[in-house]
């Protein structure tokens, strides 16, 4: 099985590429950067081949896509800066990429007959409720502008497409980029006090983890909308944050005790306004993971200690 993997340099894509390299698959990586290089767990993503590509160029995404002539597209790539998507000189670049580049990306998976990962997001949805979000639940009502532009972007893959796996996922962390985690420590070494919303309740996804999953996936012709984020129950940010510093004093850094660092839970009125709108209900139910014979994600406790293990703060 040969596998273009879009957005190599973030997160999900780095990890997609490593186990595709586990299982013997034959991976393409791709992003907007002229070359790419990294490691994971000793395994560095260089060892395959890797493919410059400008996703909301269709010509460009049509040539090399063709010439790569892949079963499968796992499309990792999208604008992620969440606040940033709402300034007004930025909507058009993020609808290019989220929306438009989705699209050109489709329409070759649909010339050539294979299969497209993409990877979505609770922001489709109002964020609103206290109900676990459905995966084939259609009603939609994106509250900012990185929402909306996922939400095409899904459409546009659910429109040109029969051979796709919708995916969302949410409150992501990996080792290759920038996270919540590796901002809540780096926080922690150089105050005494944070301060956490406790309002906006979900459950976190490691990209590792994942990257397990959706290989598991396009292994199958199982298609259709799925949410896919670690087990171990819902969760606010705060009590995220707590494991967070819980752990991180298990494996023996002690500058998080809590005697040194103390964490306040503050709504998200009281917090502050972002630019963009958060959702307060990122509830995902992966009952669909196991009705179609997957294997769930390990618990997120399980999933942030292996990933403390691995990162260096």
């Amino acid at each position: 099985m040969k596998v273009l993997v879009t957005g190599v340099a973030g997160q999900l894509g780095h990890d997609v590429m490593n186990e595709l390299a586990k299982r013997g698959y034959e991976g393409i990586g791709s992003d907007i950067a002229p070359s790419y290089g990294g490691v994971m767990d000793g395994t560095p993503v260089t060892t395959m081949p890797y493919v410059q590509m400008d996703i909301t160029d269709q010509a460009a995404v049509e040539q090399i896509i063709t010439a790569a002539a892949p079963d499968v597209v796992v499309h990792c790539a999208a604008w992620t800066a969440v606040d940033l998507a709402e300034d007004d000189d930025k909507v058009e670049n993020v609808r290019l990429v989220n929306a438009k580049g989705t699209e050109n990306i489709a329409l070759v998976c649909k010339k050539l007959d294979c299969k497209m990962v993409y990877l979505s997001t609770d922001y489709v949805f109002d964020g609103q409720g206290t109900e676990p979000w459905q995966p084939d639940c259609k009603d939609y009502k994106p509250q900012n502008v990185y929402g909306q532009t996922k939400l095409e972007g899904e459409l546009a893959v659910s429109e040109n497409l029969d051979k796709y796996f919708i995916v969302r996922i949410a409150w992501v962390f990996g080792v290759n980029g920038k996270n919540f985690i590796k901002t809540m420590l780096n926080l922690g070494k150089n105050h005494d006090t944070i301060r956490v919303v406790n309002d906006q309740i979900g459950t976190p996804t490691y990209t590792y983890d994942l990257a397990r999953l959706l290989v598991d996936m396009i292994e199958t012709e199982k298609y259709g909308y799925y949410h896919a984020t670690n087990e171990g129950g819902y969760i606010s940010w705060y009590e995220f944050t707590k494991e967070i510093f819980r752990q991180a004093v298990e494996q023996g850094h002690t500058e998080y005790t809590e005697e040194r660092l103390k964490v306040c839970p503050v709504t998200t009125e009281e917090y502050g306004a972002s630019k963009a709108k958060r959702p307060f209900n990122s509830r995902l139910d992966k009952c669909k993971l196991v009705e179609n014979g997957f294997t769930p994600l390990p618990t997120w406790q399980d999933a942030l200690g292996r990933y403390l293990r691995v990162i260096e703060f």
